[in-house]
């Protein structure tokens, strides 16, 4: 019997196919936000030249502004300073509001995660007022204080606590009984049961509440200094309203928005750093 043989023949090589040069990540993290903003500023100059012909156009914009973004901490009259200067303002009136709300969103947030008599009867009345408006908050301000500055900040804390109090209850609740059983074997005294125990299992639940409540403060300072009167970023927007300055209000926006985007910014990188330590 004839043996045949099995092997094929060879086959020619065939050509790599070629690969799209991927853009690194951190190239994309810039082009597209770019792209983003370059849209946005289109779709303005455009609104401003057709439908909306009160919306000053982006060259307008940074004509009339330029003043106040170039000198940015520059004070001529009470109402009539450097934008820098107003977000100083406003941060500083949100820094004290906020440490309130800290200060007492905190413990709060404690007892309602670990006593089950407090949750039960103080969490409906908190979840009745969390959704309350600042608007509605300010005038109760005025009447409790008289004064706009105690207003303000009476405001802004009570405002701003609400995701304090509850993402710290909800870190609370959620630590492993097993933790706390632990504690107990080894006779920990309630002091070293807390910074032990407690507190660093609710430190991250509690970071994300203090991430929230900030955001908050900063919303909040607006309309608090917008019926107020208060120098700052808010009372500015107000006036160049009622002035029909259109350019600084837009001015006003820009720069709420940078700042809140810096401050959560600055938020996650401490919230990050304390994980990791």
């Amino acid at each position: 019997m004839s043996e045949t043989s099995s092997a094929a023949a060879p086959t020619a090589p065939t050509a790599a196919p070629r690969k799209r040069a991927a853009l690194p990540f951190s190239s994309l993290s810039v082009i597209l936000p770019l792209g983003g903003l370059a849209l946005v500023i289109a779709l303005w100059a455009l609104s401003s030249v057709t439908w909306s012909k009160n919306l000053p156009s982006p060259e307008k914009t940074w004509q009339v502004s330029k003043p106040f973004i170039m000198a940015p901490f520059a004070k001529r009259g009470e109402l009539d300073q450097g934008i820098g200067r107003f977000a100083w303002y406003s941060l500083w009136l949100v820094a004290k509001g906020y440490a309130l709300a800290i200060l007492i969103g905190t413990p709060l947030g404690f007892l309602l995660g670990r006593s089950k008599l407090f949750a039960r009867s103080f969490d409906p009345l908190i979840q009745i007022l969390r959704p309350v408006s600042p608007l509605a908050w300010l005038p109760l301000g005025l009447v409790l204080f008289e004064k706009s500055q105690p207003a303000a900040l009476f405001t802004i804390a009570i405002c701003a606590m609400w995701p304090t109090v509850l993402n710290t209850a909800m870190g609370v609740r959620a630590i492993p009984q097993d933790y706390l059983n632990v504690a107990r074997v080894l006779q920990l005294s309630p002091s070293k049961t807390f910074f032990k125990i407690l507190l660093p299992a609710a430190l991250p639940s509690m970071f994300t509440g203090y991430r929230l409540s900030l955001g908050i403060a900063w919303l909040v300072i607006v309309a608090v200094e917008m019926l107020t009167g208060s120098p700052g970023i808010g009372g500015f927007l107000w006036q160049e309203y009622n002035s029909l300055i259109y350019e600084h209000i837009i001015l006003c926006i820009v720069t709420i928005g940078l700042v809140g985007f810096a401050l959560d910014r600055m938020m996650s990188l401490v919230e990050r750093r304390l994980r990791a330590a």
